[in-house]
């Protein structure tokens, strides 16, 4: 049977085939909940640590450059193992990196198990949406990946307001040491409920591969981060993003080489598809902007309004829940009417939030604040599901895997974007108000209006985008009046 037309397997069960799901769902709530939760952590930690805040910054820093460099290998692993080999995998190195963390008792150790959790962190949501597009019929996908959203868009909200909460409670080593007998529970009951979904094909790795992609991300992705930072004898930021795109450039070319012998590491045959090839450049940008706002909210908050780090934690999260619990709600309506009217909306508003966030003043009232995330968060999540949603269905099944990879790569480029643009434009508009006369607070409320409106500016370019999407792919049309469940199952993933 062919690659192309080889029908999903799911093992044979007593359980419903969406059962996977809930397993992953879980333990990716539990990954992702991790990737925010040292937000709050950084300051306590200089003291502890004796680190200046350009070291302690490795730890987000080194878990980004992870991140990007794992996730290009997770096409070519997906498609290599089975979903309990796959899952085991990234538990028990999340799990390890997680221990090493909590145990580190000098902070170039406690930087190694960031780097371990990352690692396995990598590969739980590849894992998920290709699993979920492979067992979940196209009439149902909308409300499934809806629920999906749901968790994964709750845990990086939740991850600031549970780090200011432990962190007033106890040690920063307990933000590992909650987290480690959780995951380590889920992972056990995962394993004795969880089955294989899809069909493996063996495929020798190609090293060089890995090579310019862990040295082309790498690069790419520590250089954008370096931007606006002071520079010190090392090789400068603009120097290490040209060297990274030149890297990542041979890279891509390579992987076009080895598509003609059907082994690459990551498939681009996925731009081949312009749905998919629009969707991902969505993606992307919005989530550039998102992450530029995560950035400078805190900032603004705690540098200027005075607020602690468990109130700024706690004025963000109504955003990020209400995303998620919108989540389920925007799947079902895309099932029954398409994506465009969903995304158009959606463009418009994220245009809006963070134009409200770009006239923040020194006494700019909280409830304008909130308001302004809010929007800007429920506008994203009109966008993330129905277009997550449509560019991996105008996939073949076996081009799942290679998709949900290059997604992922792309956003955390897009995050490293997004924070250098931040950053950049709030240190030079906040210097040239300094060279003005202007006071310090004056001049840092300008920067970041600043960088808000800059994120809205490019963020016009998703209104754009969003049009060129179909509202559904081809061939495929409106969920059933009655939407039932192909399992009987009332609630897919249990979200």
């Amino acid at each position: 049977m062919s690659e192309s037309t080889a029908t999903p397997v799911v093992e044979r069960t007593n359980e419903s085939p969406y059962a996977v799901l809930r397993w992953l769902v879980l333990a990716t709530f539990v990954v992702i909940l991790n990737e925010t939760i040292m937000v709050n952590a950084i300051p306590r930690l200089m003291q502890e640590l004796e680190v200046t805040a350009r070291s302690a910054q490795w730890l987000s820093t080194a878990f980004m450059l992870t991140m990007a460099v794992v996730i290009p290998v997770t096409g070519w692993f997906l498609q290599r193992v089975t979903t309990r080999q796959a899952f085991t995998t990234a538990m028990t190195v999340f799990l390890a990196g997680t221990l090493l963390s909590a145990l580190a008792p000098v902070f170039w150790l406690l930087v190694m198990g960031r780097i371990v959790q990352a690692a396995g962190t990598a590969v739980m949501l590849p894992l998920l949406m290709t699993t979920l597009m492979t067992i979940v019929p196209e009439h149902d996908r909308g409300r499934v990946m809806g629920n999906v959203t749901l968790a994964i868009s709750v845990a990086p909200a939740l991850g600031p307001a549970v780090s200011g909460v432990v962190l007033q409670l106890a040690s920063w080593r307990w933000l590992f040491g909650l987290v480690l007998p959780v995951a380590g529970l889920v992972t056990v009951l995962a394993l004795r409920k969880l089955t294989d979904v899809g069909e493996t094909r063996p495929s020798r790795l190609d090293v060089p591969s890995i090579g310019l992609a862990a040295l082309g991300f790498g690069t790419l992705v520590y250089g954008l981060s370096r931007i606006g930072a002071a520079e010190g004898s090392g090789v400068p930021a603009l120097a290490l993003v040209g060297a990274g795109l030149v890297v990542v450039a041979a890279f891509l070319l390579r992987q076009r080489a080895l598509q003609r012998r059907d082994m690459p590491l990551l498939d681009l045959r996925v731009l081949s598809h312009r749905t998919y090839a629009v969707g991902v450049t969505v993606q992307s940008v919005s989530f550039l902007a998102m992450l530029g706002a995560m950035i400078l909210l805190p900032l603004y908050l705690q540098d200027l309004r005075g607020l602690t780090p468990l109130e700024t934690g706690l004025l963000v999260a109504p955003g990020g829940l209400a995303m998620g619990l919108l989540g389920p709600r925007v799947g079902r309506a895309f099932d029954r009417v398409g994506a465009k009217p969903l995304v158009v909306p959606g463009a418009i508003g994220l245009v809006i939030g963070l134009g409200m966030l770009s006239r923040v003043g020194e006494t700019t009232p909280y409830a304008v604040v909130l308001a302004g995330h809010v929007v800007m968060m429920v506008s994203l999540a009109a966008l993330f599901t129905p277009v997550f949603t449509i560019s991996l269905g105008a996939l073949p099944p076996h081009l799942y895997s290679h998709g949900s990879s290059l997604l992922g790569t792309s956003q955390q480029v897009a995050a490293a974007i997004g924070t250098a643009v931040s950053v950049t434009v709030l240190a030079s508009r906040s210097n040239a108000l300094l060279d003005a006369g202007a006071s310090e607070s004056a001049a840092f409320v300008g920067g970041v209006q600043w960088a808000f409106g800059a994120a809205a500016l490019i963020s016009l370019s998703v209104v754009a985008l969003v049009f060129l999407l179909p509202s559904r792919v081809p061939g495929a049309g409106p969920a059933p009046v009655e939407e039932v469940d192909p399992t009987g199952e009332p609630d897919p993933v249990g979200c």
